[in-house]
């Protein structure tokens, strides 16, 4: 999600790769691409609203395991894990993508405390607010006062992490 924002500022142009990618598909190209992005978007939040995964009840419920556990998101988990697995081999079986004239898949392994650090982070703010960043955009529509205070604190976390980031670049 940092990728979104920081693209949505200007600030890092190597995050902007999509736009080179896609001049050779052309204006259809990229129609194509927004839209299959908006469908699997729709798609993600529609499945998270009707899991409860928008609800922060049923996500600390879940995270309670020594008091009043709410098992029932294991099975939310378990289904995209099965659907991620299927769709994943479907595609990469694919010599390219439909939309675009590669793939682009991470290929970074390593771990390092920045990861751990971020990982860490979200675990906690996970729990406190039982919300991640997925769910808490996809209640947006809801205009609950939490939600957006969320999202708030998490873009100002996002923009102060970049200029932590700067800055220390700067420094060595």
């Amino acid at each position: 999600h940092l990728a979104l924002l920081a693209s949505l500022f200007h600030r890092h142009a190597h995050l902007h790769w999509c736009r080179r990618a896609y001049r050779g598909l052309g204006q259809l190209g990229d129609i194509m691409r927004l839209t299959s992005s908006f469908i699997a978007g729709m798609l993600f939040a529609i499945g998270l609203a009707i899991s409860g995964m928008t609800n922060p009840d049923n996500i600390l419920g879940f995270l309670d395991i020594f008091g009043d556990w709410r098992a029932e998101l294991v099975l939310v988990m378990g289904g995209a894990v099965v659907t991620l697995t299927a769709v994943k081999q479907l595609t990469t079986s694919r010599r390219r993508p439909v939309f675009d004239v590669k793939f682009r898949i991470p290929t970074r392994r390593d771990v390092n405390p920045s990861l751990l650090g971020g990982a860490a982070m979200f675990g906690i703010g996970w729990g406190l607010g039982g919300l991640c960043p997925g769910p808490a955009i996809a209640s947006l529509a809801t205009l609950e006062p939490d939600i957006v205070i969320f999202l708030v604190a998490m873009a100002a976390g996002m923009l102060a992490h970049t200029k932590m980031e700067k800055h220390l670049e700067k420094g060595s």
